[in-house]
C-alpha cells in the first residue's frame, strides 16, 4: 500500500541539515477537512438508495429480470466495498464488534465515515499541541526543477486520519468499476429498451455516472502514486479538471457505445462482451504463467497462499473491471511484490487505446447498420459520429495531460512526442529501406553490365 501524508505547500527549509545530511527538515504536517471521505460516502448511500427504490418500483411492476440484475450489481459492489474496508483497516484482528456489525449491514462507509470525522474533530480541538507518538516520513520533491529529500514528522492521529483517506480511495474505485459501471450500464439499457426515462431510475443513472468519473479520476491520481511512491505528489485545478475531462469522455463515450451495440444485437451480443472481458481478466495470468515466476507470498503479513490468492483474484476481477471501460493506467503484473509495472510504458497504452479505438468503431459500425429504428428517434450516422469524435477528444486530453500537465513528467525519459516520434521515424525508415532496395539492385546489375 502507497503511504500518503497531507504536507504544507512551501516546506520549511532547515538549512543546517540540508548542507549537513542532504535532507531537507520539512514543517509539521497540516490535516485539513476530509472532503473525499464525505463525498465517497455521500455516493454510496445515494447510489444504494437509489437502487433499492428501483429493485422496490421493478418489482411493484412484476419485472422481475431487471429487478434481479439491479439488485445483483447492487450486492455484489457492496460487498466488495466492505471486504476493501475491511482488508484495509485490519478489523479481523481488532476487537470491534460494533464496526463489523456494521459491516454486515452494508453500512461500513458509514460507520468510517463517522470515525474519520471525530478523529478530525479530535485533531482540530488539540491544534497546536504537540503529539507523544509520532515518526519519521522521508519523500522526494521537485523544486524549481531539483530533486530534493524532505523530511516530516507525521503524529499517529494525521496518519490515522490519512489511512481513512486511503481506504476511501480504495473503495471508491470498487465502487465505481465493480458496481457503478454495470449498473450504470444496465439502467441506460433498460432505458433505451423501454423509451422512458422515470425519475428513480434517473437519479439512479446521475449517481452512477458521478461514482465511476470520482473513481475514474481517482485511479489516475492513484497510479500515479503508487509508480512514484518515494515522490511527494501534489496535482492542481488545473490537471485535476483535465483528468475529469479525459476520463468523462472516454468513459461515457464507451459506456453508450456498448449499450448501442447491446440493443443492437440483444443476446448476441452477450458471448462478444464476455469474451472482451475474459480476455482482460486472463491476460496478467498467462503472462504469469509464461514467465514461469512463482506465486509471491510477501503481499502481506501473516497471509497463506489462499489468502494470497483470494487477493490476487480480487485484484485482478478489479483490473479487468477498469480496463473493460477505461485505461487501467497501470499494467498489473502478479509476479511483482507491488503487483503493478512501475515503469512509464507508453507501448501499453498506446496498445491499449489502439484496440479500444478500433473495437468501438466496431461496435458503433453495427449499430450504424443494424440498429433498429425504433430505438431512437436521431439519425444513427450522427450518433455514431458524435460517438467516435467524443472518444478522439479524450484521447485528446489524455495526451495533453502527459505531455503538459504530468507532476512528474520531467522524470520520463521519453515522453507522449517522443514516442509519436520514434514510431514515425521507424515507418519512415523502413520505407526508404524498401525504396533503396530496388535501386540497389539496379545498380549492380548496371555495374556488372
Amino acid at each position: 500500500m502507497d503511504r500518503v501524508y497531507e504536507i504544507p505547500e512551501e516546506p520549511n527549509v532547515d538549512p543546517v541539515s540540508s548542507l549537513e545530511e542532504d535532507v531537507i527538515r520539512g514543517a509539521n504536517p497540516r490535516f485539513t477537512f476530509p472532503f473525499g471521505i464525505l463525498f465517497s460516502t455521500f455516493l454510496y448511500c445515494g447510489e444504494a438508495a437509489s437502487a433499492l427504490y428501483m429493485v422496490r418500483i421493478y418489482r411493484k411492476n412484476n419485472e422481475t429480470f431487471w429487478m434481479t440484475y439491479t439488485f445483483s450489481f447492487f450486492m455484489f459492489s457492496s460487498i466488495m466495498v466492505q471486504l476493501t474496508l475491511i482488508f484495509v483497516h485490519r478489523d479481523l484482528a481488532k476487537d470491534k464488534p460494533l464496526s463489523l456489525f456494521m459491516h454486515l449491514l452494508l453500512l461500513g462507509p458509514v460507520i468510517r465515515c463517522l470515525e474519520a470525522m471525530i478523529k478530525y474533530l479530535t485533531l482540530w480541538k488539540k491544534e497546536g499541541q504537540e503529539e507523544p507518538y509520532v515518526s519519521l516520513t522521508r519523500k522526494k520533491m521537485l523544486i524549481d526543477g531539483e530533486e530534493v529529500l524532505i523530511e516530516w514528522e507525521v503524529g499517529h492521529s494525521i496518519r490515522t486520519l490519512a489511512m481513512h483517506r486511503n481506504a476511501y480511495k480504495r473503495m471508491s474505485q470498487i465502487q465505481a468499476f465493480l458496481g457503478s459501471v454495470p449498473q450504470l450500464t444496465y439502467q441506460l439499457y433498460v432505458t433505451l429498451i423501454s423509451a422512458e426515462v422515470p425519475l428513480g431510475r434517473a437519479v439512479l443513472m446521475v449517481f452512477s455516472l458521478m461514482s465511476v468519473t470520482y473513481g475514474a479520476t481517482l485511479c489516475n491520481m492513484l497510479a500515479i502514486q503508487i509508480k512514484y511512491d518515494d515522490y511527494k505528489i501534489r496535482l492542481g485545478p488545473l490537471e485535476v479538471l483535465c483528468i475529469t475531462i479525459w476520463r468523462t469522455l472516454e468513459i461515457t463515450s464507451r459506456l453508450m457505445i456498448l449499450v448501442l451495440f447491446s440493443a443492437t444485437l440483444k443476446l448476441k451480443a452477450v458471448p462478444f462482451l464476455v469474451l472482451n472481458f475474459l480476455i482482460i481478466l486472463f491476460e496478467p495470468w498467462v503472462r504469469f504463467w509464461r514467465s514461469g515466476a512463482q506465486m509471491p507470498n510477501n503481499i502481506e503479513k501473516n497471509f497463506s497462499r489462499v489468502g494470497t490468492l483470494v487477493v490476487l483474484i480480487s485484484v485482478t476481477i478489479l483490473y479487468a473491471g477498469i480496463n473493460f471501460s477505461c485505461w487501467s493506467a497501470l499494467q498489473l503484473r502478479l509476479a511483482d511484490r507491488d503487483l503493478v509495472d512501475k515503469g512509464q510504458n507508453w507501448g501499453h497504452m498506446g496498445l491499449h487505446y489502439s484496440a479500444r479505438l478500433v473495437e468501438n468503431v466496431i461496435m458503433v459500425l453495427v449499430f450504424k447498420f443494424w440498429g433498429v429504428k425504433v430505438l431512437l428517434n436521431y439519425c444513427h450516422s450522427l450518433i455514431a459520429l458524435q460517438l467516435i469524435i467524443a472518444y478522439l477528444i479524450s484521447i485528446g486530453f489524455m495526451l495533453l495531460f502527459f505531455q503538459y500537465l504530468h507532476p512528474l513528467r520531467s522524470l520520463f525519459t521519453h515522453n507522449v512526442v517522443d514516442y509519436l516520434h520514434c514510431v514515425c521515424c521507424h515507418r519512415h525508415h523502413q520505407r526508404r529501406a524498401e525504396n533503396s532496395e530496388p535501386s540497389f539492385e539496379t545498380e549492380t546489375r548496371q555495374s556488372i553490365v
